[in-house]
Order: C-alpha cells, then structure tokens, then sequence
C-alpha cells in the first residue's frame, strides 16, 4: 500500500452512506463541501460491498453491513468509517486499525429514545398491559386488578449505569421509584439512586431488571437460569442493551412458572436480515412478553441527531484530522491549523518512529510549529503543524519513516 495520502478537494472526496442514512448526513457533508456523495438504501454485501468501497474515501454504516478485514482491504483510499449507531460490532476493528483507518460512531444520540421505550415497557408490564391487550385481541375480555400495580413505590433496577441507564433512573425517579443500579465502572448516582453492591443483591431486590451493557465475552449470557432464579417472584425483565446478554431458554422458563410475571425484550441473539424474514423465538408464545424489532433508539428524532453526529466526526477527522472518540484507535483533539499546514502520521508503535520523524524533518530545514501525539498498544498517531511552504518536502520525508502505515497532508 502506498502510505501517501495527498489532499483532494473536497467535492473529489467520495463517501458512501449504507442502509439509509438519514438524510442529515448528507446535508452535514454537503454543506462542508462534500459533494461526492453514494446513497444506498439498503446493506450491501459481497461483490456489491466491495464495488461500492473500492474508491471510498468514506464510508457510513448502520447495523446490518458486515465490514471485515476482507472489505477493507479492498478500500485502498477509505480514510476513515462511521458506524451511524452504538454498536460496532460490525466492523473489523483491529484490521481497520492496522490499516490506519479510524472508525466513528454515535454512542449518545438515540440515549433519549431508548429511555423513553424501556420507561413506557416498565409501566405497561407492571400494569399487565402486554397479557391483557393480547387476550383482547382474541376477543376475550379480562378486567381485574390482579398482578396490576402503579411504579410508584417500586425498585428498579438497573445493570449498566451509563448514558442510558441514568437517563431511565432519572425519569423512574419522576414516577415515584427506587432506583438501585450496578456497573462494572464506578459510577456517580444521579438523583437518589444507589449502587448495589453486587448483580445478586440487585436481583434480589428489583421490581423490575432493566439491562444496558454492551456486547463482550463478560456480558454473554450474564441474565441465566442462576440470575432468573434470583429476581423476586413476580418482578420484570427488560433487555434493550443486546440480545446475546440474556439466555432466552431460561428467560423462557422463568416465564413458563410464573416466577417471572413479564418481559419485554427489543434485542434478541439472532435477528432477521432485513424486513422480511419470518421472525422465531422461544418467547413468542408469551402473551405478557413484548417483542419488539430493536426499534429501542429507531425515532425520527435520534436518526437525524445519529446522521449529524458521524457526519461532524467524519468531517471533522477529514478536515482537522481530530480523532476525538474513535473507538479503535488513538484519540487526539487538535484545534485549527489556519495559516499552515496540518501532517497526519500514522504509523506501528514500535520504538523510534517519532525520532526519525523530527529527525528527518530537521534535516530537511522544516520548522515544526505544533505536534501532537497519541497511541495504543499497536498503533500510533503523530500530527504536525508546519509552515506551508515546507509541507510538500515534509509530507515527503514523513512517509519515508520506517514502520508508516499512511500519511496525509491538510492544507
């Protein structure tokens, strides 16, 4: 791979958005100037996939498109990856890593959304809404009191006190509940909520278990048979975090003995590829589960803030060279570069490479104005500011440094 990459204008730079985007991702390009813009409604795979990021300087995602080491390495000129979701589990990372090659997603923009849902699925379950709407349906009728109760008064908790678990804990406290949570990480309780000192005692505690935890070998199957078994007799699951979090078969069988009096699952382990797969689960024989399509952060509103907020990250990265919040690779906040020119470096972290950067910028007679540098345990990222007059020899001289994976100059 030629580790060059000289700067284009920008209506020559080409992105690709995938699996449609909303449209204030293209309206966030174009007005920066972005104007080679691909738009495809659907995911892409295969041949397809590998036509459409063959000359992509960008590209955009949503769930659904698998980007491998493969795919990647047939885009030579890709700069950089937005997942316009949370997840990014789609995505090679490492390999994009090693490529030089920053991926970007929008981990707070639907935080609202899926609050909203998960507080609206807490009141309906405790309410018995799901069995009784279901037997309705069938034309029967059911009006009673039992096993129907007001949040007020009730526990919920809460496995995984990050954005969207603390946002649900402050509108559960508006209805009158205890909120008890756990998190891996130290977290600051907002509000009256407090932390548990374990899973178990959350468990055993909660009205309702409400799960916000990624996807990671610690996390697979973290709700089973054990920790069913621990909820309180007649209480709640919620999962809108990922379907591989909880065991289904023994959700299911919790459910089959009434130990557990509802569920409302939106993220399942397997899911449809598409709208028009037929849909299987364990669960959908229940009539007090609710089963939605992960739809917990699919509103109107959080796709045009997802659209904007890659979009800004891209943008950003392209033309300031900032990685603020890549999740694979080493961030660097750099303010503006008016009046000179910005070097990108990427390069293997091994010994000595910054050394022969200035080395050989020295000995070219090159001033450095400004440098930044940031890595990780396998890549590493140098920025330099320099007058421009001498970016062209310097860009030169950078991408002769041993162990370069790319570099590129902004002017």
């Amino acid at each position: 791979m030629n580790p060059s990459r000289l700067s284009r204008p920008r209506s020559q730079l080409k992105a690709v958005l995938l699996e449609g985007i909303h449209p204030s991702a293209v309206e966030a390009l174009q007005r920066e100037g972005y104007t080679h813009i691909v738009t495809h409604p659907k995911a892409l795979a295969g041949a397809d996939l590998l036509d459409a990021v063959a000359d992509a300087h960008f590209l955009g995602i949503r769930s659904r498109t698998q980007v491998t080491g493969d795919v990647l390495r047939h885009a030579p000129r890709l700069t950089a990856l937005g997942c316009f979701c949370i997840g990014t589990n789609q995505v090679d990372l490492k390999t994009a890593m090693r490529l030089g090659i920053p991926v970007f997603n929008a981990p707070f923009s639907n935080t609202r959304s899926v609050a909203e849902l998960v507080l609206a699925e807490i009141i309906m379950l405790l309410r018995g809404i799901p069995e009784k709407n279901a037997i309705l349906h069938r034309g029967g009728w059911m009006k009673s009191a039992a096993d129907s109760y007001e949040a007020r008064g009730k526990t919920l908790g809460i496995v995984g006190y990050g954005h969207i678990g603390t946002q649900i804990g402050v509108l559960a406290e508006q209805l009158g509940m205890n909120v008890v949570f756990r998190d891996v990480e130290a977290r600051l309780p907002l509000g009256n909520a407090r932390e548990a000192a374990s899973l178990d005692e959350l468990l055993e505690v909660a009205d309702v278990v409400t799960l916000h935890v990624p996807e990671t070998p610690e996390t697979m199957n973290m709700i089973g048979a054990a920790q069913l078994a621990r909820m309180k007799r007649g209480s709640h699951l919620v999962n809108a975090s990922r379907g591989t979090v909880v065991d289904i078969d023994a959700l299911a069988a919790a459910l089959e003995s009434r130990h557990l009096h509802g569920a409302a699952i939106d993220v399942f382990p397997v899911e449809p590829q598409g709208n028009d797969p037929v849909f299987t689960s364990a669960l959908t024989r229940f009539d007090n589960v609710l089963l939605t399509p992960h739809i917990g952060g699919s509103t109107s509103e959080a796709q045009v803030n997802i659209g904007k907020e890659v979009a800004a990250k891209l943008i950003r990265y392209s033309s300031n060279g900032s990685t603020t919040s890549a999740v694979n690779f080493p961030e660097v906040a750099l303010p503006q570069h008016t009046g000179r020119s910005r070097l990108l470096h990427i390069h293997r972290n091994v010994p000595g490479v910054l050394a022969h950067v200035n080395e050989r910028l020295s000995a070219a007679g090159i001033n450095i104005a400004a440098q930044y540098l940031s890595t990780n345990e396998e890549v590493g990222y140098v920025v330099i500011d320099v007058d421009q007059e001498g970016s062209d020899p310097a860009l030169a001289e950078m991408c002769q440094v041993p162990d370069t994976i790319r570099c590129r100059i902004l002017y």
